[in-house]
């Protein structure tokens, strides 16, 4: 077949301006992980290893049971507060809450942004060496605390904060059965807008028993969006192949019986078969089992 080229006509890809760097050997961000796998499986414990290992400065968590699982909440205390837990998944207006609060962090960014202008204008007039210069009122009393000029001050150091939302014991809750939460995975990427572009977004993490089920599972929105895939050991055929059948535009049925079989093939009670539907160009595979070994076709 003879091909014709078009000259300045080729579909030229843009710049990520809100990729967040990850370590090399962890997923890209934002993300949209889904962890499936029985009770007891080790979903929770999974996510929350890999969670340790990426940016993030602030974890909404929506789970009826987070609470009162002091261990979990010991090694997340450091990425999430209290306030910031939602125990109810049938209250579907957490979502608003969390994206209102993901919002009012772009605010105060861009609040950040233009007082450090502010103020270093100011200081550059203050500093000058020219006798009579206009400071406004405004600024000196804006920026002149305790005796002295001080600049102002942005929890995250005036850079953008990595967010993410954890959803766990969640499955046959409203959250899933509402449109809601499908619309929240269309546009995590772009939630909390700049006016300058770009957007703060976030990334969310599912621990969830049956990748399909009737009632309250996982919409096709949010697997069709999935960018990374954790399977835990699942003796039912049936759910089996879907998950093969829904990551067959990236892994072709053989390829992932023949991983899905070496990743529970050693030791390891909890052990997982991890997909990278995404993964950065320099690492060896898409496949890994657990975190921390590649499996190399």
């Amino acid at each position: 077949m003879k091909e014709l080229k078009i000259k300045n006509f080729e579909v030229l890809p843009f710049k990520d301006t809100q990729a967040i760097e990850t370590h090399k050997h962890m997923p890209k961000m934002h993300q949209l992980c889904v962890a499936v796998g029985k009770r007891a499986s080790g979903k929770t414990t999974f996510l929350t290893n890999l969670l340790e290992h990426l940016p993030i400065d602030r974890l909404f968590i929506i789970s009826p049971s987070m609470k009162s699982n002091k261990g979990l909440m010991d090694r997340l205390k450091g990425m999430c507060d209290e306030i910031d837990i939602f125990d109810d998944p049938d209250d579907v207006s957490c979502l608003e809450e969390i994206k209102g609060r993901i919002e009012q962090e772009r605010d105060d960014l861009e609040t950040y942004w233009e007082d450090i202008k502010r103020y270093n204008k100011m200081m550059k007039k203050v500093n000058s060496r020219h006798q009579f210069v206009d400071i406004d009122d405004e600024d000196m009393l804006s920026f002149f605390t305790a005796g002295r000029f001080q600049e102002p001050k942005h929890k995250w150091g005036g850079r953008k904060p990595c967010v993410s939302i954890l959803i766990d014991d969640a499955q046959g809750s409203a959250l899933y059965k509402g449109r809601k939460l499908n619309q929240f995975c269309i546009y995590h990427r772009h939630i909390g807008g700049f006016k300058k572009g770009g957007a703060l977004g976030c990334s969310l993490f599912f621990a969830i028993q049956n990748y399909k089920s009737q009632s309250g599972g996982l919409s096709r929105t949010i697997r069709n969006n999935t960018t990374s895939l954790v399977v835990f050991k699942n003796k039912d055929e049936k759910e089996m192949k879907e998950i093969s059948k829904e990551v067959n535009g990236e892994v072709d049925e053989e390829t992932f019986n023949r991983v899905y079989d070496q990743a529970f093939d050693g030791e390891g009670e909890h052990n997982c078969l991890f997909i990278d539907l995404h993964k950065k160009k320099d690492q060896p595979s898409m496949f890994r089992r657990n975190l921390d070994t590649y499996l190399v076709l």
